[in-house]
């Protein structure tokens, strides 16, 4: 930058100073106390989240049924959050601070809230600390970090332990800003970098902070005045380049998993996604002034939106976009708010469709900060010709804060577990049949089986009202699952007929065939099964999970080499599934057949495993007959007996006695040796192990069931 434009940014920061003249000693005093006020109360309103429980839309794929975060912090884990696809969305570092937080509290969901609390309260700190310093205005910086901290719109990202991505990419975004602010101040590479570096890692925190560079752009038009013509607009656009291209090296990812994803719904017709957009645009500027009926999903409407709200909607927007660019002049920070809340909203606004949403909370998050901006600035400018204004704006602050938090407090309680959340969502729309599914499979879950059919038929007449093709995935993984509940509640021919519904639908659509798979199999049907899991892998290359039920049917089969094969090839998938670690274990430490059996190999299998499982007793007895394979017998006996303890303690007793039984072999330093290793190839047998202890049920608890990610 020219020494020219460096002395007119610096008059651009001193201008604004004439706004809040304090001594040093006081500022520090006055922002230290509203940094102190600021955190505690994010945690009067969050707190209670510590107590709260994971829910069933996302955290399992995050958290609690990923095998990737589960497993805890390696080196290997971390190598793979970069190339993960699980999730359908390429943010490594968000996978990373999941894998950090089961190392450190396991799957006690209160300590992942936690988390998600400490990092929005950073973010908040953070954006109270760059707008305090860009603008010098104490109490509107104040003012509006506090609207972020607990509008009830943003209860979503911070209750919500998997939308970790939310509250993880806000601190990355705001330090990207403070240090974009140093940079102005003083242009150098030495600078740069490290702004630079925070958007990247931001970016992988987020895809949605693409429009970063954007943003930037604005504030060098406020605060920082370095955009006042043509000229200037160009080199600043030339300096941003770098960024604009780590923005597009994370959409071409993003969207690459996206629209490649098995569970995509599709795309609704561009007409139907444009009316909602801009629909959607005004809908969050409501909730953002009158936050009612706020729920974690609202229904698409599809094609049912009138024509006067799509013109009305759309005159609203260009008529405070023209009033905003009418005051730029007088008003910078009009249009700055205004476009920083549009700009940050195109990512999400829903022209690419992503998820069965029509809009969603979460979305908000960052993009509202603009709103929050605009507003502030100008109600605090015009209260300058009011007498006693400070009384009347403390008096209205206080009280829009109060009302604001208190609405946020009852929001988190909502959150509480997913039967509060989805019953809430229930009572606050119509018409969801996304709220109507997992509720059903909440109920289910806990045994209610005929309640739980009776949401998810609901979910699938809701459903099936539209013809529209974009909906048929959609109608075949509500039949999916209605067949899973069905092959639950023991009903396995209807679950086949369900299942075989959902594939005429959707023959592609993998999760419906491996459920058929496995319902095949549970009635005996192996060959059936293997078929069915066949033509998963088909479409899914390398899924562990089917290659372990692959693995599993070929050694009932007797096939057992067969079944290492296949063990193998799942671990090479991933090396973190747990049941292909136990399994493979189970067979190098137990096979009848000497060339099958490696004990050395199948303690560091079953090592790995109870450590993924969180010491299952299931898991801890096949560590004990890997030690006895390996000749450490007083191991055995320890893990053996250790098995039988926590066995006993969770009520399987019959568990337990039998591997009281095998613990005695040890004693004696004897092996175990499985007799049903050494059935007959082609011939069944329902062998009494370790290996198939529950075996069917095991089987079916698989990542395919029961994911409905919210995008």
């Amino acid at each position: 930058m020219k020494r020219h434009d460096q002395r007119q940014t610096k008059r651009g920061f001193d201008s604004l100073r004439r706004f809040a003249p304090m001594t040093a000693t006081r500022s520090r005093f006055l922002t230290l106390s509203a940094l102190a006020a600021l955190g505690v109360l994010i945690w009067l309103v969050f707190g209670q989240t510590l107590r709260h429980d994971f829910v069933n839309y996302d955290d399992k794929t995050y958290v609690y049924g990923n095998s990737l975060t589960r497993a805890g912090l390696s080196w290997h884990g971390i190598g793979r959050a970069f190339v993960d696809t699980q999730t359908d969305n390429w943010h490594p570092l968000t996978l990373i601070s999941h894998i950090l937080d089961c190392e450190l509290f396991d799957l006690k969901p209160g300590l992942h809230h936690l988390t998600n609390v400490l990092l929005h309260t950073i973010a908040a700190l953070s954006l109270f600390l760059f707008l305090r310093n860009v603008t010098t205005r104490f109490w509107s910086s104040a003012f509006v970090a506090v609207l972020f901290a607990v509008h009830p719109l943003h209860v979503e990202s911070v209750a919500w332990i998997a939308e970790r991505k939310d509250v993880l990419s806000a601190v990355f975004f705001f330090l990207t800003l403070i240090a974009y602010s140093h940079y102005v101040l003083a242009p150098s590479f030495r600078r740069y970098l490290p702004m630079s570096i925070l958007f990247g890692l931001g970016l992988m925190s987020k895809p949605m902070l693409v429009t970063t560079p954007v943003v930037l752009l604005l504030l060098d038009y406020w605060p920082f005045r370095r955009l006042r013509d043509a000229k200037s607009f160009w080199r600043l656009v030339i300096e941003k380049i770098p960024l604009l291209g780590l923005s597009l090296v994370s959409s071409i990812v993003t969207l690459s998993l996206q629209l490649h994803s098995p569970a995509l719904v599709g795309q609704l017709p561009f007409a139907w996604r444009v009316q909602n957009a801009v629909v959607s645009a005004v809908c969050y500027i409501l909730q953002t002034f009158w936050p009612v009926n706020l729920a974690v999903f609202y229904p698409h409407p599809d094609d049912r939106l009138s024509v006067w709200q799509v013109v009305l909607a759309a005159a609203f927007l260009i008529a405070v976009t023209w009033t905003a660019f009418a005051a730029r002049k007088t008003r910078p920070y009009l249009v700055v708010g205004w476009l920083w809340y549009l700009i940050m909203l195109l990512p999400v606004i829903g022209i690419i469709e992503v998820g069965l949403q029509g809009h969603a909370d979460r979305y908000t998050y960052l993009p509202t900060v603009g709103l929050y901006i605009g507003p502030t600035w100008f109600i605090v400018d015009l209260s300058t010709s009011l007498s006693h204004r400070r009384k009347i704006l403390t008096a209205t602050a206080a009280l829009v804060v109060i009302v604001l938090s208190f609405d946020a407090w009852k929001q988190t309680t909502y959150w509480r577990n997913s039967e509060t959340l989805w019953v809430h969502a229930l009572a606050v729309t119509s018409e969801n049949e996304v709220a109507n599914t997992n509720l059903g499979m909440v109920l289910s879950d806990r045994g209610q089986f005929d309640d739980g059919l009776s949401h998810l038929r609901t979910a699938l007449a809701i459903r099936s009202r539209s013809h529209h093709r974009y909906y048929d995935l959609r109608v075949a993984i509500i039949l999916d699952d209605i067949g899973e509940v069905l092959f639950r509640k023991g009903q396995l021919d209807e679950a086949i007929s369900y299942f075989r519904q959902s594939l005429e639908l959707k023959p592609e659509y993998p999760y419906s065939r491996y459920n058929l798979g496995t319902t095949l199999f549970r009635k005996g049907d192996v060959d059936g099964a293997i078929a069915e899991w066949q033509k998963v892998l088909s479409v899914q290359r390398g899924d562990p999970e089917t290659l372990t039920n692959v693995a599993n049917a070929f050694v009932l089969k007797g096939a057992v080499r067969e079944g290492v094969e296949h063990y193998e090839k799942a671990l090479d998938s991933d090396p973190e599934n747990a049941r292909a670690l136990n399994n493979l274990a189970w067979i190098l430490s137990t096979a009848p057949d000497e060339s099958v059996r490696d004990g050395i190999k199948a303690v560091a299998l079953a090592k790995k495993a109870t450590r993924i499982s969180n010491n299952d007793p299931l898991f801890i007895r096949t560590l004990a007959a890997a030690y006895a394979e390996a000749g450490q017998f007083d191991a055995a006996v320890e893990s053996g007996s250790r098995a039988s303890e926590k066995a006993d303690a969770e009520n399987q007793h019959d568990l337990a006695l039998q591997i009281q039984d095998e613990t005695n072999l040890y004693r004696q330093h004897l092996p175990l040796r499985d007799p049903s290793l050494t059935t007959t190839p082609g011939t069944l047998r329902r062998p009494d192990s370790s290996l198939m202890s529950g075996f069917a049920d095991q089987i079916y608890d698989s990542p395919f069931s029961r994911i409905h990610s919210a995008a």
